[in-house]
């Protein structure tokens, strides 16, 4: 089915036969379609789900109709197609999904859309499709007797193969319920999840009870690997629990012959089989040709002797039929007898089962003798003599606890043996009885064939009678017919009573024989463990006494390695000493070579950044620390040699860097910080060099102090803080409150400059008129609109950096956040900077120009200006925000009303410069030919110094820029980002 689907690309013809079966009529039937339908499903063609969507309300009704069965199959067909509507669904909400559940991490956050609702609901349709999944799995183990060995019966197998999808498909539905619950906790509350995380651990619980019941299934053994899960369920209140879930994999043997491989055929052919069947049987019973009626009597009155013979024939078939009847009897018997055969095959089945555990038993008894061996190798370590006799006496109370065990063991054999005898006593009667009733069986068969003898000798005398007992031979026949049908009713019933009788016999005879079987191995069993348990005592004994000779020869040879380890320790005391002498006489080398080097000409041209000076001059005071506390447990304790040693060669190696170092940072400072630079570095590797010779020395090792390499480190770390770029002396902790001041600051600024300006208007208006007052009140009221709008900005900023910094400190406190963003905030305190001196700025161009005594243009650089700061300002609040937050939104809408009101004053300063243009305009009336000539000559003159004056301007322009970036860069940290 699975091939044809893949060769049709779809299952019209599955259903087309499927719609042909009795499935509404026969249980079996159903279950099996169910198993193949999900198999489909699984493993056929994708286009199966979307032929089989349209039998979607019609596997509905069935299973609403089996569910009112509750014995047999009903229950189970039910369940089951409960679970293939449930699959159909979950698959045709989520396409994504193949119908075998087998997806990679990638395919499973493609199939949520990366949408945190979608992935809530994915999760819950999994939950229930997980639930149709354990309903069907509990079903099934509830309707089967799990007390005897049904998984290798063949009705045990019928309801134990679906199962094995029923795994594949619960081994990837527990999978991804894992991630996407991980998944929903790194993204919604943990409140918010509590429902899923019960869901979970209930059905965690009923899975791993499920798969632990069914590992131990012999069945299932041969066919799947089961895996089993973890011993606690998952913990998604901690997001690094993740790292240690491990997928479920299911592992199907390829050699593994399942035993769901049976021919389809037989399910089509089933119905036509049995009705075949049931037809045979009607004609063995009453003849292929019953529609000939052989007590046809309509010419009676004028029978001839020919009739009459012809009658006596049909009489003598009738015979023969019952003949042929009695001898279908006889086949029915000996179908009854291969039942009861595989009956007993059955009861060999749990035999071979009880032999399984018998040899568990039996590996159980190796291991104990294995144990045994490890025993007898305890003696190998001499160096942990007294270990060694606390884990034989640990293993002598095991040994106790296990002897108490078997104790207990051989009186529970005793009891089961008296149990076995008592059951014996009891098999014997049933025996004797079912004897009997055999004895009554066969007589009452003997009882039988005489009557039918009877009867046969009486139809042969009537029928040697002729026309005159005729009639007396069909009142004859009626009799002989009905005890005909009560003798065959009670020769039936005799038969099967005999039948059961005798396979009761025989089944009660294969009990007893096992029973005494089982009786002499637990006999056996118990002899061999009782001379177990005696060797075990003699081992012991054994042991605790070479225990004890190990034990002094020990005691003995440690006595001897106590004596060597003093000898051996005086030569380590020798031999720590003269590598602590090489250690500090190449310390000293390093330093003086590092002196040398400062001296050397070609060390003149290498340079140094102060800050690297101060990290050198900083690793070199904590070392030199360091130092002191390790020489401090060394005069304690000598054999602390191991941590000495390494500081001595770290403490010269990084006083060498920093004297290299300082001296190069001098090339590059100013004379007088310089010279002081160069004469403390000299200094320090002097004072570095006396306290290594005073370590050197014994007689002065313990009077040897580095306070004074100390004291010259902190002195060259001070000038290094003093030739540091400005900008770069505020602390990490004090961004945070200089972030709070400058934006206060920016505020308090626009609300001065906005002051300012309605000052600047009243007086305009009180002593202007004309033109020149409605261009000043037109500036100033565009200005007065842009500090409203930058105002509005600020304040969205404030909201914004509130809320960025609630949303990623975490735990910390604000000020540790700007501290570990420092580069974003040092960004927020240079535009809110920015914002605030270009408020000032333009406030101071907008009161020169409505004095009279400021340019046009100024007004329109100082506004684009303070468009281009405040842009700065919503870039660098930007960087953190949210994409979808609302203040972000906010801070945007301020950005633009920021834009409009600098274009509107743009458009009024330009306004206004018009219209004093046009009130200056020049009168060229008066003027004469020679006049207008020479003016047109100055101007041309103007034009050129202009164009010349606008071209350099230009060019200082670009050098102010480069200037002003590398001032911005030496104060932001850039050439040491670089």
């Amino acid at each position: 089915c699975i091939l044809g689907t893949h060769h049709e690309k779809g299952a019209q013809t599955f259903w087309s036969v499927v719609n042909r079966l009795p499935l509404s009529g026969n249980a079996v039937l159903c279950w099996k379609f169910c198993h193949v339908f999900h198999k489909l499903l699984r493993d056929g063609h994708s286009n199966v789900l979307k032929d089989s969507v349209r039998y979607k309300n019609e596997l509905s009704d069935m299973s609403r109709m089996w569910g009112h069965l509750n014995e047999g199959y009903g229950q189970l067909c039910s369940i089951y197609l409960k679970l293939l509507r449930t699959k159909m669904e979950f698959h045709t909400k989520n396409p994504r999904f193949p119908g075998n559940l087998q997806m990679s991490d990638r395919q499973l956050d493609e199939a949520g859309e990366s949408d945190v609702n979608n992935f809530f609901q994915l999760t819950v349709e999994m939950f229930d499709y997980l639930e149709c999944e354990l309903n069907l799995f509990q079903t099934v183990f509830s309707s089967l007797d799990m007390s005897r060995s049904v998984s290798v019966t063949a009705a045990g197998q019928c309801r134990l193969a679906p199962l094995i999808q029923v795994i594949l498909d619960c081994s990837h539905l527990y999978d991804y319920t894992v991630k996407l619950l991980f998944k929903l906790h790194s993204c919604l509350p943990a409140d918010t999840l509590q429902g899923h995380r019960d869901r979970f651990l209930e059905q965690f619980r009923k899975l791993k009870d499920l798969f632990y019941r069914s590992s131990n299934l012999q069945y299932f053994k041969r066919l799947i690997q089961i895996p089993q899960l973890p011993e606690n369920p998952p913990n998604f209140l901690r997001a690094s629990a993740l790292s240690e879930h491990i997928s479920p994999v299911v592992v199907i043997p390829a050699e593994a012959s399942s035993p769901d491989s049976e021919p389809i055929t037989d399910l089509v052919e089933m119905d036509a089989a049995s009705q075949s069947l049931f037809d045979n049987k009607f004609d063995d019973i009453f003849g292929s040709s019953f529609s000939c009626d052989p007590f046809n009597f309509n010419n009676q009155n004028g029978m001839s002797k020919d009739d009459k013979d012809r009658v006596i024939e049909q009489l003598y078939g009738e015979i023969t039929a019952l003949k042929e009847e009695l001898e279908n009897f006889k086949a029915e018997s000996a179908r009854g007898a291969v039942q009861l055969r595989g009956r007993a095959s059955e009861l060999e089945a749990e035999l071979a089962e009880q032999q399984h555990l018998k040899q568990q038993a039996q590996d159980e008894s190796e291991f104990l003798r294995a144990e045994l061996e490890e025993l007898k190798k305890q003696r190998e370590d001499t160096e942990k003599a007294q270990r060694s006799l606390t884990e034989i006496e640990r293993r002598a109370q095991a040994n106790e606890q296990r002897y108490s065990k078997l104790k207990e063991k051989y009186s529970e054999l005793v009891q089961n043996h008296a149990d076995l005898l008592r059951k014996n006593a009891e098999v014997t009667k049933q025996i004797t009885g079912a004897r009997q009733a055999q004895d009554d069986v066969e007589r009452e068969k003997k009882e039988l064939e005489d009557s039918f003898q009877r009867v046969s000798e009486q139809a042969q005398r009537k029928s040697q009678e002729q026309a005159e007992v005729l009639e007396m031979l069909k009142q004859e026949l009626a009799t002989s017919r009905q005890e005909l049908q009560v003798l065959q009713g009670t020769l039936e019933s005799s038969t099967q009573a005999g039948a059961e009788q005798s396979a009761r016999i025989a089944s009660l005879e294969q009990e007893r024989d096992r029973l005494s079987r089982a009786a002499e191995q637990h006999r056996d069993e118990m002899a061999a463990l009782q001379a177990e348990l005696q060797q075990l005592r003699d081992t012991l004994s054994h042991e605790q006494e070479s225990s004890r000779t190990e034990l002094e020869m020990l005691q003995t040879q440690l006595r001897d390695k106590e004596s060597t380890e003093q000898a051996l320790q005086q030569l380590l005391a020798k031999e720590q000493l003269s590598l602590l002498q090489g250690t500090i006489h190449e310390a000293k080398r390093m330093v003086q070579d590092a002196l040398a080097r400062m001296e050397d000409p070609a060390h003149i041209s290498c340079t140094g950044s102060a800050d690297c000076l101060l990290s050198q001059t900083l690793a070199a005071s904590e070392c030199a620390e360091r130092l002191r506390d390790v020489h401090s447990k060394y005069l304690l304790d000598g054999t602390a040699m191991s941590s000495l040693l390494p500081c001595l060669a770290l403490f010269a190696h990084l006083v060498s860097n920093t004297l290299l170092q300082g001296s190069a940072t001098s090339h590059v400072a100013p004379v007088e910080p310089a010279d002081r630079l160069l004469e403390l570095c000299k200094q320090c590797g002097s004072e570095a060099v006396s306290y290594l010779s005073a370590l050197q020395d014994p007689g002065t090792v313990a009077s040897a102090d580095c306070s004074l390499v100390t004291a010259c480190l902190g002195q060259i770390s001070t000038i290094g803080e003093e030739l540091r770029p400005r900008g770069l002396d505020i602390k990490q902790e004090e961004l945070g409150d200089l972030v709070d001041k400058e934006m206060a600051a920016t505020a308090a600024a626009i609300e001065t400059a906005s002051a300012r300006i309605e000052e600047m208007l009243s007086k305009a208006r009180a002593g202007d008129t004309g033109v020149k007052l409605e261009v000043n009140e037109r500036i100033l009221g565009s200005c007065t609109g842009l500090m409203q709008a930058i105002h509005v900005l600020v304040l969205a900023s404030k909201d914004l950096q509130r809320e960025i910094v609630e949303s990623g400190r975490g735990a910390a406190s604000p000020k540790e956040f700007y501290a570990k963003n420092s580069r974003w905030t040092e960004g927020l305190i240079s535009a809110s900077k920015a914002v605030g001196w270009g408020a000032t700025v333009m406030v101071d161009a907008a009161d020169l120009v409505v004095q009279g005594r400021g340019t046009f243009e100024e007004l329109m650089v100082c506004s684009r200006e303070i468009a281009a700061s405040t842009a700065q300002l919503v870039a660098a609040s930007k960087v953190k925000a949210d994409k979808d937050s609302a203040n972000l939104c906010k801070l945007q809408q301020a950005s633009r009303g920021v834009n409009q009101a600098t274009a509107s004053v743009v458009a009024s300063t330009k306004a206004g410069k018009s219209q004093v243009e046009e009130k200056d305009s020049m009168d060229f009336s008066s003027m004469t030919l020679t006049q207008i000539k020479r003016q047109e000559m100055d101007s041309q003159v103007r034009v050129l110094e202009l164009e010349n004056q606008l071209q350099k301007e230009r060019q200082k322009l670009g050098e102010l820029r480069k200037k002003h970036y590398e001032l911005a860069g030496v104060a932001e940290g850039w050439e040491e980002d670089g």
